[in-house]
């Protein structure tokens, strides 16, 4: 099955990557919550303990104040509590003695009656103290208290009379000037600090949601934005690496879009087709591209399954073999897109498949002909007997003698052809080694000189060098080569010529090249492709046999034969040999 992956692949996120972020997220904003309402009730008591110090304070600076100049009484320090207790916030000011007994109070009924039995009072001190209480109508309390210090003692009152309304004083001032145990409370409304703090602890919560989903984001959009640049390092890389391959595989590649454009191709198929890849995108492919191509691409349309096609394309004149495959594209969504075509260069491949085919045939006629051959040698060798035998019988006989003369000759040439036959129709076994290759061009120009210069024909080995020039071949076979190639020569120039020999170094391939040319006739162009097939032959007496062997002996080492012939002007054979043995 094949898989499909949509654009947005690179923004999906993994389950556990959310609940690992919620994990380390939701403790962290519930600590921070906690510690924030924590701090802010903390906060709160503290002001409220200050707001209750400070009324105590006041309260004290007050009393000290009427008892010492304005001859405060009892009376007097009531009224200054009720009057102080009228505050919104202060639910009642009292004070009492050692026990806990009530002395005064913002409201004056409750005076005599016990504040707080469970309340050690001998540990209260001149340090503020609070504590949060509930009353008994389920009102909560803030109560700040501490010792009760109004005055240094009773010497405030020494210059007169204390009067029965000043019981409290006297409580307050004994007569030993030490300070009476007595203790000062301030009881808070918690209403509006308890509203405060549940509006507080709300907007709290309400914040570490906020920023717990921040966060959440945050680290969503982390994630989202590594995901994108890895997708596009990923993309480009792997943009880079096709980009790579589709311009340097070995195959062209062609793509036309819906509307019938060339939106893009390759080295590969700029150099098979001729044609620019800068001068052909954006044009119609009618336009640019053989019509056979064309053709194609509209059968692809037609077709479900991608096409494979060996198809003759005219190219600059030349036509060229081409396997295509041809295939419709289309989206992930389906939407038709346009079309690919690879083109392969087959017509090499072509070539040699039919020189194939040739030399299974030329080797099914060499099995032949060895046949055969062995079969006429026997009867031309007791024909060549009877023929020496009647030549002998009648030597006086002028006609009879010079008719088995002709019988002799002929059956020798049979059997020269059926040795050429034979050689050419058994394997090619070559013994290489490394020779020099001028002691062998000049021992072979030397059995030819007398034959060339008697029928007016000049050999120039001028261009040949003093120094060996070394080659990996079997020197006998090639001797055989060259006999060949200079007799062809020879029986081309007919009215005299110049027979040349050169060689040729090629470092970068390690070969070289012997060069045969003459100033004969030449080889017509219809019969170049011919040349070396077996029995092909322009001459009247040839057997057509001669280059069919030179050109398997020098494949037999590993080379080429090349000729370049010009009618009326002359032939070029030159002979690629190894320049060393193959490591």
């Amino acid at each position: 099955m094949k898989d499909r992956h949509t654009n947005q692949d690179w923004i999906r996120i993994s389950p556990w990557v959310i609940v690992g972020a919620f994990i380390v997220l939701v403790p962290i904003f519930a600590f921070m919550t906690m510690k924030n309402v924590k701090t802010q009730q903390d906060n709160m008591i503290m002001l409220m303990r200050e707001k209750g110090d400070a009324l105590i304070r006041s309260f004290e600076a007050g009393a000290r104040t009427g008892a010492m100049g304005l001859n405060w009484s009892g009376i007097q320090i009531q009224r200054l509590i009720m009057e102080t207790a009228e505050q919104p916030d202060i639910l009642y000011i009292l004070i009492t003695d050692h026990n806990g007994k009530i002395l005064a109070h913002n409201q004056p009924m409750l005076i005599g009656r016990m504040h707080e039995e469970n309340l050690d009072y001998a540990a209260i001190d001149e340090r503020i103290q609070s504590r949060q209480i509930t009353r008994s109508d389920g009102k909560p309390v803030f109560e700040v208290y501490r010792r009760f210090i109004p005055s240094q003692g009773r010497g405030l009152f020494r210059h007169r009379r204390m009067t029965p309304e000043d019981m409290l004083l006297s409580h307050m001032f004994p007569e030993n000037y030490q300070q009476p145990a007595i203790t000062i409370f301030v009881g808070l409304d918690m209403d509006p600090i308890v509203k405060t703090m549940r509006e507080s602890t709300k907007q709290s919560i309400l914040n570490a949601v906020i920023l717990l989903l921040i966060g959440f984001s945050g680290i969503i959009s982390i994630i989202v934005a590594y995901n994108y640049r890895v997708a596009r390092a990923n993309l480009s890389r792997i943009k880079a690496f096709s980009d790579s391959i589709v311009e340097n595989i070995p195959v062209g590649l062609l793509f036309i879009s819906e509307s019938g454009r060339i939106v893009t191709m390759n080295n590969a198929c700029e150099k098979m087709l001729r044609i620019s890849c800068l001068e052909s995108v954006s044009r119609y492919a009618a336009d640019i591209l053989p019509p056979q191509l064309v053709a194609l691409s509209q059968e692809a349309l037609r077709s479900s399954e991608i096409l494979i096609r060996e198809i003759d394309v005219p190219v600059q004149g030349k036509n060229m073999l081409f396997e295509t495959s041809a295939s419709v594209l289309h989206d992930d969504d389906g939407h038709f897109l346009g079309y690919i075509i690879l083109l392969r260069d087959i017509t090499e491949i072509r070539h040699l498949k039919r020189e194939m085919q040739r030399k299974e045939r030329l080797a099914s006629l060499g099995s032949l002909a060895a046949g055969v051959a062995h079969e006429i040698r026997n009867p031309l060798s007791s024909i060549k007997g009877f023929a020496t035998y009647f030549k002998e019988r009648y030597k006086d006989v002028p006609e009879d003698k010079d008719t088995a003369e002709i019988m002799i000759r002929e059956v020798e040439r049979l059997n020269r052809v059926i040795g050429q036959l034979l050689e050419f129709a058994r394997p090619m076994n070559v013994q290489q080694r490394t020779i020099d290759v001028n002691g062998i061009l000049r021992h072979s120009l030397g059995m030819i000189r007398k034959q060339a210069a008697s029928q007016g024909i000049t050999i120039d080995a001028q261009d040949l060098a003093d120094e060996p020039v070394y080659a990996y071949i079997d020197q006998d076979r090639i001797g055989q080569v060259l006999l060949n190639v200079y007799l062809n020569a020879i029986e081309a120039m007919t009215n005299g010529g110049v027979l040349k020999i050169w060689i040729e170094k090629d470092e970068v391939n390690d070969t070289i090249a012997i060069n045969v040319s003459d100033t004969g006739c030449g080889i017509p162009g219809a019969d170049i492709g011919r040349v070396f097939d077996p029995y092909f032959t322009t001459k009247q007496s040839g057997t057509g046999l001669g280059l069919a062997i030179v050109h398997k002996i020098v494949e037999a080492h590993g080379g080429q034969v090349k000729i370049a012939s010009t009618e009326e002007k002359g032939t070029t054979v030159s002979l690629i040999l190894p320049a060393k043995e193959e490591e």
